[in-house]
């Protein structure tokens, strides 16, 4: 190096140091529940390690994950339906490579990108009678857009929701949130009303009123797994329609094939909703999205005049990353026939755990559609097992299906879930690609325990007993 070489640049103290994230999580890896103990939400670590579920997996791919040893875990949770394609897609990863490599202009603010509306387009096709989208960062943001789109170009103030719901949990969304549990302490909020889903009779009193300016609906409820009845959406949008109201579908779970077709509501002849509410699976799992879709006379309305261009936005809306792995996941979607395979594998798992209701009294129902399914227990018949149900049932209702998924996890390496609070239904929500030995994988498992749970002894319900001391604990 010459000295005018030397002189044009800074003293190796002062040359900014690169990050290096491989070394940073090779240093710090090992301390990640004490960070999120210290610095996150305290309660996670510690609930994590009281149900055996304080794990450190180092990798995953498609619908599994690999701890320190080699074990594989299959994920029949899918990051609560996020990993609709499973984890670290290629395809979709490969676009995310692509759009960073482009060094696009990204978020002037003061332009129009290609990605949002070929996103869009590509979205819209799949509900003709739809015509315009608006991207946000998540399924509450997109349900948040429909609330505001809907008491805007309604002019009333009132929307109606299903008992049991779950819309999301900011401020908006949590209006619309039929779980008590989530909305306790956070009051006031918005003047919502709540009907029980299936329940015309009270959808049409509630309507009568006149100042209603929407239903918001899931076609399967998440929590629980509690599908509207037949003809129910159908009757619903015919009441709304009537009253001048509009009908939300919420299919931020159910959506992009969850149900076995590409929307849930189009289960059911004739219902065409004025808005659609999309997110999770939309992302690949890599960049947060989410989308309202909705008529063009609504965003017409709502975006009136130039003056009004941004009465509604998100900062980060419409970002190329967001929209490149919606287009990605999008073209897997349509190219590998990924719904038709969910419609063809669902009825597999459901028909290989609905024929196990008969074996097992603890097994109450199995119900949902595609790769959404809720496994119900229930009080059984037997006078032994009977009294340790209802011991269980007494110190917290919840608790036996817990006994289920521990167990799930701790002995056959498969990650689930409990559908909700103080209920004894465990949600499948799997990745949408897995196939027959992902589910005999499963059904093996699930048999085994359920073998172990009719018993009445054993490490599980020793387990219940440790279960039943942390819920009285807790009163």
């Amino acid at each position: 190096m010459t000295t005018a070489q030397s002189a044009s640049q800074p003293p190796e103290s002062a040359r900014p140091k690169t990050f290096d994230l491989a070394a940073l999580l090779a240093e710090r890896g090992a301390e990640r529940y004490e960070l999120h103990a210290r610095y996150l939400n305290h309660q996670l670590p510690r609930m994590l390690r009281t149900i055996g579920f304080d794990k450190v997996y180092e990798r995953a791919e498609g619908a599994y994950f690999w701890d320190a040893d080699g074990d594989d875990y299959l994920d029949m949770l899918a990051g609560f339906g996020v990993m609709g394609l499973g984890r670290h897609h290629p395809v979709v990863r490969k676009a995310l490579h692509d759009v960073l490599d482009a060094d696009l202009a990204d978020l002037t603010r003061f332009d129009c990108q290609p990605l949002p509306g070929l996103l869009a387009e590509r979205l819209l096709a799949h509900s003709p009678h739809l015509d315009r989208v608006f991207f946000g960062n998540s399924g509450t943001e997109a349900v948040e857009t429909a609330l505001k789109f809907a008491r805007y170009v309604t002019g009333r103030p009132r929307i109606l929701y299903c008992e049991h719901a779950f819309h999301g949990l900011t401020t908006g969304s949590l209006s619309v949130n039929g779980e008590p549990g989530f909305r306790d302490g956070f009051a006031p909020l918005l003047p919502d009303t709540a009907v029980p889903l299936g329940d015309l009779d009270a959808l049409a009193r509630e309507l009568g009123r006149g100042d209603v300016a929407a239903l918001i609906v899931e076609p399967i409820q998440g929590k629980g797994v509690h599908e509207a009845p037949p003809g129910y959406l159908r009757a619903a949008q015919d009441l709304l329609r009537r009253h001048k109201a509009l009908l939300i579908a919420d299919e931020v779970q159910t959506g992009l094939g969850r149900t076995g077709d590409f929307y849930a509501y189009q289960h059911e002849e004739g219902v065409e909703p004025d808005l659609v509410c999309v997110a999770k699976a939309l992302s690949g799992g890599y960049v947060p999205v989410g989308a309202t879709l909705g008529r063009d006379w609504i965003f017409r309305k709502v975006y009136a005049s130039m003056d009004r261009v941004l009465v509604h936005s998100a900062s980060f809306g419409s970002n190329a990353q967001a929209m490149a792995a919606g287009l990605a996941v999008l073209s897997v979607m349509e190219n590998d026939q990924v719904v038709a395979g969910v419609r063809a594998t669902g009825e597999l798992l459901k028909s290989r755990l609905t024929a196990l209701i008969d074996r097992y009294e603890l097994l109450a129902d199995v119900r949902g559609r595609g790769l959404m399914i809720g496994i119900e227990f229930g009080r059984p018949r037997s006078l032994r097992l009977r009294g340790q149900w209802t011991m269980l049932q007494r110190a917290r209702k919840g608790l036996f299906a817990q006994m289920v998924v521990v167990p799930l996890l701790q002995r056959h390496r498969i990650l689930t879930q409990v559908s909700g609070d103080h209920l004894e239904v465990i949600k499948l929500i799997p990745p949408l690609i897995i196939g027959e030995r992902e589910v005999d994988r499963f059904v093996t498992a699930f048999t085994a325990v359920m073998d172990d749970a009719h018993s009445g002894s054993g490490l599980m319900w020793d387990f219940g007993k440790t279960l039943m001391k942390q819920a009285v604990a807790n009163r």
